[in-house]
């Protein structure tokens, strides 16, 4: 029973918090930008991983693998840069 009063408790806690953040165009401007920067980060993270795995990987198959999937994070980063 606690545990559903809990989640109910933190579900208001994101509506609230969503309600405030659509009060304002230029919070959400800023807000869709810090968004595209944590995205942009975290595909460059994803693209150090997969590069270092590439530098070790031996399996012709793993490497051809690695290597789309590198290409693909390269796609998507300089489309959101």
């Amino acid at each position: 029973m606690a545990r559903g009063w809990e989640s109910k408790g933190v579900e208001l806690q994101v509506e609230s918090n969503e309600g405030h953040r659509q009060s304002s165009g230029a919070e959400t401007k800023a807000s869709d930008q810090q968004l595209r920067e944590h995205i942009i980060r975290d595909l460059q993270l994803s693209r150090t991983r997969i590069t270092n795995d590439l530098a070790s990987a031996t399996n012709p198959n793993h490497r051809k693998s690695l290597e789309a999937a590198l290409a693909y994070l390269n796609q998507k980063i300089s489309e959101l840069s």
